[in-house]
């Protein structure tokens, strides 16, 4: 052992709590009679060596912060927040600045003409509220709606449960059809319901396009077709925060009224933004909405969004950030990104069938191409594979959330993700499984993978190779 290493021999109990569990002082005065002890420590003899300390294992549970950050990057393979693309991470990059200024106004209008892009809308009004996707749940629902007035929607998941208690927090006479968790909307189930309703007491029909809780896609063109088919002239309402820019969705063309996102979802950038998109049947409803509303009234962004204002502060770092996120989804092409995301779902899904595991939506209908839900066998806590994930192998997956907490896990695939990048999510999650006690054929997942993607994985656009050239060989040039 080196004189240096000697003379760093740290105790066992008192150095290694500094190194695992520092304390965070509010001043030096504070600190003093810590840093005191801590310089006396590195003499005593009795000490153990500090090669043992730094390879040690540091303990599972700490009750003061947490420094160490181990090498590599923190994976997000949760349906959201997701992983940032370093472009929008670099766009983001930007001191202060003044939303007053003259520069702001171009900038505004083009975030705005972004927003209706992601929603594939030429005719509907599009609106940036600094929050997130819940607040833009109750934009689209104070902004149309009167208290006492009914509306329909589905219970098939945590999220959809949630928008279900705001609108009955709201005071809204709410019908709701309960779907077993692993299905979708019911189509057929709109179209009979609003058939009955002669006299037209319906206001609006809210659904769920993706619910992240179960993994459950639904069919947001077949709803319209079933109000349609009814006759019936209530507006339609969708939740796309989890599919918006990722799974297809055409605003203008399936007649939705009012589809509200989020920042963290499939564009890729840290939560703080919350978007909706409103026809003029909407804008119309809006004029004798008798709702209370404040900071979400689309009356105060509709009277300054024209000229490129905003009513209050909004958050520059995450504009500068769509703009970016949206650049790069118009390059790659909207139809490519929904391709990309059905791939990966695909992919995963054929992990899942080499495990032997059974997904928890059984109707390939409904799959969704944001994330897929795993259920785990008997006797196995989903929970534990989550531990594990971000434990041991410095990865994020989903939990299972309240029906199916500790029955189910969530593979996101969303947003800024690509085909290496998921094998290695679906690599960890095999030793996850493993860790859990799962009786799987390690490889057999990541091999399902991988042959799926060998196959459907098309050569990046910029990067096909002139004909004679081969791989690494750079220029064909001499």
């Amino acid at each position: 052992m080196s004189a240096l290493m000697r003379a760093l021999r740290p105790a066992s109990g008192q150095l290694r709590s500094f190194l695992v569990s520092p304390r965070v002082f509010s001043s030096a005065a504070e600190a003093q009679p810590y840093d005191r002890q801590f310089r006396s420590s590195l003499s005593d003899p009795g000490y153990e060596k500090f090669e043992d300390l730094a390879y040690g294992e540091a303990p599972v549970e700490s009750p003061e912060p947490y420094s160490y950050v181990p090498p590599g990057r923190h994976h997000l393979f949760v349906p959201g927040p997701v992983n940032i693309h370093e472009n929008v991470q670099r766009a983001m990059q930007v001191p202060g600045q003044n939303h007053r200024d003259p520069w702001f106004a171009g900038f505004y209008k083009k975030c705005l003409e972004d927003v209706k892009w992601l929603y594939q809308s030429k005719k509907g009004t599009a609106i940036i509220f600094p929050g997130t996707g819940t607040g833009g749940w109750e934009a689209c629902l104070t902004n149309t709606l009167s208290p006492g007035d009914k509306v329909l929607t589905f219970r098939y998941g945590q999220f959809s449960h949630l928008w279900v208690d705001m609108m009955e927090r709201l005071g809204l006479d709410v019908t709701c059809i309960d779907v077993r968790w692993g299905d979708g909307a019911d189509e057929a189930k709109i179209e009979e319901i609003l058939k009955a309703d002669t006299k037209h007491e319906y206001k609006a029909v809210c659904v769920v396009h993706n619910e992240t809780t179960t993994g459950v896609t639904s069919d947001i063109k077949g709803c319209r077709d079933a109000i349609d088919a009814a006759g019936h002239p209530a507006m339609f309402f969708v939740d796309g925060v989890s599919s918006i820019g990722g799974s297809q969705f055409k605003f203008d063309e399936w007649g939705v009224d009012c589809a509200v996102t989020g920042s963290q979802k499939a564009l890729s950038l840290p939560t703080g933004l919350g978007f909706v998109c409103v026809s003029d049947k909407a804008l119309k409803a809006y004029e004798t909405s008798k709702m209370k509303k404040v900071y979400y009234d689309f009356g105060d962004m509709l009277a300054t969004n024209p000229r490129g204002s905003v009513p209050y502060t909004p958050v520059l770092p995450l504009l500068h950030g769509l703009r970016e996120s949206i650049a790069l989804m118009r390059a790659e092409g909207m139809r490519n990104v929904n391709k990309r995301h059905a791939r990966l779902a695909a992919g995963t899904r054929e992990a899942a069938k080499a495990w032997g595991l059974e997904l928890l939506c059984t109707n390939p209908r409904w799959y969704s191409d944001s994330l897929t839900v795993v259920k785990v066998p008997e006797g196995v806590d989903s929970c534990t594979i989550v531990k594990y994930a971000y434990s041991k192998y410095n990865m994020s997956l989903g939990v299972g959330l309240s029906q199916v907490k500790h029955k189910v896990f969530r593979i996101g695939h969303l947003g800024n993700m690509d085909e290496v990048m998921l094998l290695g999510a679906l690599a960890a999650t095999e030793m996850c499984l493993i860790d859990s006690g799962v009786s799987i054929v390690p490889g057999s997942g990541v091999g399902a993978a991988l042959s799926y993607f060998q196959k459907h994985k098309p050569l990046i656009p910029t990067r096909e190779l002139p004909e004679g050239a081969e791989p690494g060989l750079g220029s064909l040039v001499g």
